[in-house]
């Protein structure tokens, strides 16, 4: 089982959107039959069944094994991740296809972010060493300062891929976020 599978097409997200086959997908997270499953949620095998049959076909169930039971084989189904990211390009975004967006517009933003979720869903947890950093902080400047800041920082990263790029070593990838943040105060 991997820890999280990010969905990427739509049958992916309609089968996972149905809050009863949300309920089959938990009670998956161990091994188990359609009967079990039926069992533990009060529900009939083949309403189950039906379920697990959808989940499997969109890749976020596998069946594990089969047991007969009375003569009838029985699939053994699992969850195929702990957890499951949805891509924002699912839902879309209101105005048409992509365009180019300008590095300081909220699109950009959210395509960074976007680009950043499918990135990390896809690294192989599994490795023993998964060399990477994540840093948050808040920064207060004053409103004719802004620009001042911001080009400070596009300095400063433009420096750091200055002084550490190249086309040897580990490939790393660096996103910095810089967004006005809701004021708590009011």
């Amino acid at each position: 089982m991997r820890d999280i599978l990010y969905l990427e097409t739509v049958e992916q997200a309609e089968a996972l959107l149905k809050p009863q086959r949300i309920e089959v997908l938990r009670q998956l997270a161990e091994p188990r039959s359609c009967g079990e499953v039926a069992d533990r949620l009060a529900q009939t095998q083949q309403r189950v069944y039906y379920h697990v049959k959808r989940l499997a076909d969109a890749g976020l169930v596998h069946q594990v094994a089969q047991r007969r039971v009375r003569g009838i084989n029985e699939g053994v189904y699992q969850a195929a991740a702990r957890s499951y990211w949805m891509s924002p390009r699912l839902v879309g975004r209101i105005g048409g296809p992509r365009r180019a967006r300008d590095e300081m517009s909220l699109g950009h933003l959210l395509d960074l972010m976007e680009e950043v979720q499918a990135d990390v869903a896809a690294l192989d947890r599994s490795a023993p060493e998964l060399p990477s950093i994540g840093v948050s902080g808040e920064i207060r400047v004053r409103p004719e300062r802004r620009q001042e800041f911001l080009d400070d920082l596009r300095r400063t990263l433009q420096d750091l891929f200055t002084r550490h790029g190249g086309a040897e070593g580990d490939a790393f990838k660096l996103a910095v976020a810089c967004y006005p943040k809701e004021d708590d105060h009011e």
